[in-house]
């Protein structure tokens, strides 16, 4: 059969529609949360305003504040940066059915995906060092030639590390990943930071190192090339990088999907919480390990009780129980809420829980809930004020203080 007969008769042309493709894909997910005229609005003058001030940069005096800075932030800050990001391959997951028999064929997108997420790279890490380029040579008078050949070892170790980091993830998964992939990525950015710092002022000995570097990447670009048995795990990060943009428009609009457990991370033999084996004891138990094994609402409950600590110890001693009781009513109403919530699911209604008992169960979970923000925002206010006196004082006023508004927020929240 004729090659011409087929829509893409060979790789090339095949890599050339998918990598449009994913061009017209992130504009769209940009489009979404802004329409281009608003972003002509702000990249034009943004535009002007920045080469306004980089100009400035090159040709009057650099802001005083630089002048306290070490020359070991400009290879930290790039550091930081090649630590982001990741490979596009532009592998799908039709490949595993209708590429199986061309291997050519996949082995020449994934060369061709490499080198353009290769080249990208390049171009992000040469525009942000390029900011940086003022300081570099002015702010620290580092000479030209260095300047040039600290920017060649930057390119070779982004490149280094790229690969060594996308290797890692397409071959190991759940914790033996990070064991692998902490050192193969950090060891090349602690060699580089140090490379920059001790050879700042010589050009040689820094295209040296990036020889190296370079190096290290050919080999881990033709090791890339004859891995075997990674395809679901290419296609799996391929499609992370892909909607890295989506992500983060969406950050603030929807929840992290949570990660499948097999097992709970804490209370995994599931103990008994209370000695009462009433079926309401063992409601508000099944509530208080809710609220602990969600991440969310733990982390919800842990930020509250960060910033409720440090309001309680800001304020002037005058305020501080003021500011304890508003903080623990706050939080009452706030973990009363979660009870709502959680009694009402439509799980907990195949259960033959009585109104009466959801209120009963839901006065002992709040006072147990509310327990560890209340002894803590406590020992923060008894500890300063009262010295010795304020160990012996803080378990009880917390323990009293959250029992009693516990019980007064169960009483009118709760209805029997």
């Amino acid at each position: 059969m004729s090659r011409g007969l087929f829509a893409f008769p060979a790789a090339p042309k095949l890599f050339k529609r998918r990598l449009f493709s994913h061009f017209r894909e992130q504009s769209a997910i940009i489009r979404t949360a802004a329409d281009w005229t608003v972003l002509l609005y702000i990249i034009i003058p943004g535009g002007l305003l920045g080469g306004r001030f980089y100009y400035g940069f090159w040709n009057h005096e650099l802001p005083s504040w630089t002048a306290d800075l070490p020359f070991a932030m400009i290879p930290s800050l790039l550091a930081v940066l090649l630590l982001t990001g990741g490979m596009v391959l532009l592998l799908q997951e039709g490949d595993l059915l209708f590429l199986r028999q061309r291997e050519n064929w996949i082995r020449s997108i994934v060369r061709r995906g490499m080198i353009y997420s290769l080249i990208v790279t390049a171009l992000k890490t040469a525009a942000v060092y390029a900011v940086l380029l003022p300081f570099i040579v002015r702010g620290y008078s580092v000479s030209t030639g260095a300047a040039w050949a600290l920017l060649v070892l930057t390119l070779a170790c982004s490149w280094c590390v790229k690969l060594l980091g996308h290797i890692v993830k397409v071959q190991r998964q759940g914790f033996r990943r990070w064991l692998w992939l902490i050192p193969s990525v950090t060891v090349p950015c602690a060699l580089y930071i140090r490379a920059a710092l001790y050879w700042r002022d010589s050009p040689l000995l820094l295209l040296l190192a990036a020889a190296g570097f370079a190096a290290v990447t050919a080999r881990a670009f033709h090791y890339r090339l004859r891995l075997r048995g990674t395809f679901m795990s290419d296609v799996r990060e391929d499609y992370k990088q892909r909607m890295r943009i989506a992500a983060l428009l969406l950050r603030g609009v929807l929840d992290k999907p949570r990660p499948t457990r097999y097992k709970p991370w804490i209370f995994r033999k599931s103990p008994p919480l209370l000695k009462s084996r009433q079926p309401e004891s063992r409601f508000a138990a099944a509530a208080i390990k809710a609220l602990v094994r969600n991440p969310a609402h733990l982390k919800l409950y842990l930020q509250f009780t960060g910033v409720g600590l440090a309001a309680v110890f800001i304020v002037p001693s005058v305020l501080k129980w003021l500011v304890f009781a508003l903080l623990i009513a706050l939080m009452s109403y706030w973990l009363s809420s979660f009870w709502l919530l959680f009694a009402g699911d439509d799980y907990i209604g195949i259960l033959p829980f009585t109104k009466e008992q959801k209120a009963e169960a839901g006065s002992k979970a709040l006072p147990i809930m509310l327990m560890p923000f209340a002894v803590l925002c406590s020992a923060v206010i008894c500890l300063p004020l009262y010295g010795w006196f304020g160990l012996v004082l803080f378990i009880p006023v917390g323990a009293v203080a959250g029992y009693l508004v516990a019980n007064m927020f169960s009483a009118f929240r709760f209805a029997k």
